[in-house]
């Protein structure tokens, strides 16, 4: 007797390549280390992340680097990118202009454990950052001659590169994880709170006709896959982000109150980082290097299970 199964004319559709797929539906710059973001439809991706991320950071008399957990008003600072300079706008304050290829003096500087080479911006930056912050600030750019590694305890080895992150090229954070939140502040009558609280240099979204991601889905993801017009990206998940009290301030006062914070303690202890409260993933750049990543473009991956 002939086995129907094995004769069957109806054709076995492939295995699906990932376990997922979602688009990309913000793709955020922080030019300036802590300042505000900017959204942009597309971004050169380089080995330190997107283009121009983190590029800047404003230092005390030091060297030593400031960000929003002690001067809450680098929020308002609102960067914007042009041909050929960086403007930076905040209340109050007339516009400072920035070449994009022009430094001053070398100088090191400090961001957490590393000593870095840097360049100093001018004494022109540094009074209008000192006006606007209070304190004696300056600024200066990231010597792209002096490679910063990522940690290899997270990276698994390889040698990935930033320049002033805290410590990974990218920050991924899914539309899902915000939901999942913002239905857990509403709960108890708080009100929502932005992506931008949580400065993601990607964001994903759910797929059109497709399964919806979880909350915080990138938790679980391995190696993510994008196929640009100039070929293949691939990014790699390595390290939930653990958070500080940045994402209780409000982009839009510089004020803070603690309901973000507070909620996260409550369901986002992580135990991979010692059981710091974590929102997003940290990743690093594997492949694709001068690809051009566009707001739509489709991520692929797969659940990572080790």
């Amino acid at each position: 007797m002939t086995d129907s199964l094995n004769n069957s004319s109806t054709p076995i559709a492939p295995a699906a390549p990932w376990d997922l797929t979602a688009p990309i539906t913000q793709l955020v710059v922080y030019p300036v280390k802590s300042c505000a973001g900017v959204q942009v439809q597309q971004a050169l991706l380089t080995e330190t992340g997107l283009e121009f991320d983190r590029a800047w950071m404003v230092v005390n008399a030091h060297g030593e680097f400031l960000t929003q957990r002690e001067l809450p008003r680098m929020a308002l600072i609102q960067p914007q990118l042009k041909h050929y300079e960086m403007v930076l706008r905040a209340p109050g304050m007339l516009a400072l202009h920035i070449a994009l290829d022009r430094v001053e003096a070398p100088v090191r500087v400090q961001v957490w454990d590393d000593n870095v080479p840097a360049y100093d911006m001018g004494p022109l930056a540094a009074q209008w950052l000192t006006d606007f912050l209070g304190t004696t600030a300056r600024l200066v750019r990231f010597d792209p001659e002096h490679p910063r590694l990522s940690s290899p305890q997270w990276t698994g080895g390889v040698e990935a590169l930033n320049q002033f992150c805290d410590g990974f090229a990218l920050l991924l954070v899914s539309e899902a994880s915000l939901v999942q939140l913002n239905g857990k502040l509403a709960a108890q009558g708080t009100a929502a709170v932005g992506m931008d609280r949580f400065r993601p240099n990607i964001v994903l979204g759910d797929p059109a006709g497709g399964p919806a991601l979880a909350p915080h889905d990138e938790d679980r993801l391995d190696v993510m896959q994008i196929d640009t017009a100039q070929g293949t990206v691939r990014i790699k998940p390595v390290k939930p982000c653990p958070r500080c009290p940045i994402p209780n301030i409000d982009p839009a006062t510089a004020l803070s109150s603690p309901e973000v914070g507070d909620m996260l303690q409550t369901y986002r202890q992580d135990a991979r980082v010692d059981g710091a409260v974590t929102f997003g993933m940290n990743a690093i750049v594997l492949e694709g290097v001068d690809h051009l990543l566009k707001v739509g473009q489709s991520v692929g991956a797969s659940y990572r299970f080790a």
